[in-house]
């Protein structure tokens, strides 16, 4: 039986873990007292995947303040991960389409994420998902790039 539900201090080690499969040269580092910041926050969600008491997806979702269409709020995803021992199990279809109530309920104009170039199979992925490569072109400047 699989669950998404906000995820808490005690989800730690489990997301870093996640993370460790997303970007395994990276130097990772969950605190639980910042999911614990992130859980209190109104417009950031930290989404987890449990199945039977294991935390087998992740995504962040961040409801970005827009004045465009009145107050209407647009979303960010970021960190998608379900674990490569639990895929091809539906388990990020069903985390995609819980975000995507999620952001409906929120009122979103739109739903935006960002991909690795490299990540053929999450651009499949995506784009299966409804989602448009086509529809804006991404920018990202890396800290260590900043003046």
């Amino acid at each position: 039986m699989q669950e998404f539900r906000k995820a808490t201090a005690a989800d730690a080690e489990a997301i870093a873990n996640l993370y460790r499969e997303l970007v395994p040269a990276a130097p990772i580092n969950v605190l639980p007292d910042r999911i614990a910041e992130i859980a209190a926050d109104e417009n950031t969600y930290l989404l987890v995947g449990d199945e039977n008491g294991e935390i087998v997806a992740t995504a962040l979702v961040s409801l970005c303040k827009d004045v465009m269409f009145t107050r209407q709020p647009f979303a960010i995803i970021e960190n998608v991960i379900v674990s490569q021992h639990h895929k091809r199990k539906g388990i990020g279809k069903a985390l995609m389409k819980h975000i995507e109530a999620f952001c409906l309920a929120a009122d979103c104009s739109k739903i935006m994420l960002l991909s690795g170039s490299d990540k053929h199979d999450a651009h499949d992925f995506y784009t299966a998902m409804g989602y448009d490569s086509d529809a804006k072109t991404g920018f990202i400047k890396k800290r260590r790039h900043f003046t």
